[in-house]
């Protein structure tokens, strides 16, 4: 089991079950959401993720048509997302998660979108684009992350 929360303690949260496909994410929506040079997620089952506390500090934002970020409405942290497309999951911010994870990254994705100041270090597999298999049904990975658009010039 995993337990977790925002920076001021409002909202408090447990995984009861794995975490799947952990993914640095380094797409620009996800650097503008994190405030970061990349975002660091995976998939937890919905019926695994128990808000314990502060449900009333959650609120979301749509990001894209039928994708909502989550975060706490008093500290801005970053907590989960999810994808109409896909209610059986939740897309959590492992940044978020105070429990040693056992599970580890399995790639750097949108890298070539990554901040032009960052440098991608490691043996982990870069995919211009999502990892294969992100949507099949072995890796079902949530909807979330965005390729640059031609504005944004992939950094």
């Amino acid at each position: 089991m995993y337990t977790g929360g925002c920076l001021c303690g409002s909202i408090r949260f447990e995984i009861e079950g794995p975490i799947r496909n952990i993914v640095y994410c380094h797409c620009s929506q996800c650097r503008k959401a994190q405030g970061s040079a990349f975002a660091t997620n995976g998939i937890v089952r919905s019926s695994d993720f128990k808000i314990l506390s502060g449900q009333d500090q959650l609120t979301g934002y749509e990001s894209s048509p039928g994708q909502t970020k989550y975060f706490c409405k008093t500290c801005g942290s970053p907590i989960m997302s999810k994808a109409e497309s896909r209610p059986e999951q939740v897309r959590v911010r492992l940044g978020t998660i105070e429990s040693d994870i056992e599970e580890r990254p399995m790639a750097h994705i949108f890298a070539t979108s990554k901040a032009n100041w960052e440098e991608i270090t490691g043996d982990l597999p870069q995919y211009e684009s999502y990892e294969p298999g992100r949507n099949t049904l072995q890796q079902p990975l949530g909807a979330g992350c965005q390729a640059p658009t031609s504005t944004e010039g992939g950094r």
